[in-house]
């Protein structure tokens, strides 16, 4: 693909711009200058435009490491959105693939592929979500059985998927879902008379937060991530 059709189509600037940032040694490729808006990218050649990687142009799929405070929302009048963490450019296409509570920190899964976004989000694809919760009190042993069992929420007419509690010690365990309603964790321990203080997103399917990721950075999946899904 051209070079200038090529960040055109990966950073939604007009075409004529692109050629203007080419020509003043703007670009990079494979760490050198390229003044040439022809030239022909390879699949592997890297591509900088002031010294920022710039992915090849198609779907995109990131994770992020959402701090507390943080909407997974696209745009809010009162609070920071997930998106507002992204130092990308043509950021307008990109949604979190699923919700994460305000209070709660972890994996959020953004993308601009409605599809491969579907997929994270259908109970019927069974792309389990790990889950690392602290309570209030201690989790009682009646909890892991009806957690596996299938609880009946408040205002709901069908109880949950079977989900897993992994006991960790008296206030801590690790929950795997196989589905995600709204606040679905905190109201099923709610349901067993705890109260959960925090919440926090390990995995999505075989995806599992970088360690390498401080709160409210990103990265891009890989593709054996993405396929994954």
């Amino acid at each position: 693909m051209r070079l200038d059709k090529y960040l055109s189509q990966a950073t939604g600037l007009p075409r004529s711009q692109v050629k203007r940032l080419i020509k003043s040694q703007k670009v990079q490729i494979n760490d050198a200058v390229n003044q040439d808006h022809g030239f022909q990218v390879k699949s592997g050649d890297l591509v900088l435009l002031d010294g920022r990687e710039i992915p090849p142009p198609g779907p995109r799929y990131l994770m992020l490491y959402k701090p507390q405070d943080t909407i997974c929302a696209t745009e809010d009048p009162e609070h920071p959105t997930v998106i507002d963490l992204l130092d990308l450019d043509n950021i307008k296409n990109l949604h979190p693939a699923g919700r994460l509570d305000i209070d709660t920190t972890g994996l959020v899964l953004i993308t601009d592929d409605g599809q491969w976004s579907h997929r994270v989000t259908s109970p019927r694809r069974h792309c389990d979500k790990v889950y690392l919760v602290t309570t209030e009190d201690p989790i009682s042993p009646e909890t892991a059985p009806a957690f596996a069992e299938g609880i009946m929420l408040r205002n709901e007419d069908q109880p949950t998927l079977p989900a897993t509690l992994e006991q960790l010690d008296d206030c801590h365990a690790r929950v795997t879902l196989q589905e995600g309603r709204y606040h679905q964790v905190k109201r099923m321990f709610a349901a067993m008379g705890n109260k959960v203080v925090a919440l926090h997103r390990e995995s999505i399917g075989s995806i599992t937060l970088d360690e390498d990721l401080e709160p409210g950075e990103f990265r891009f999946l890989t593709a054996e991530e993405v396929a994954s899904i």
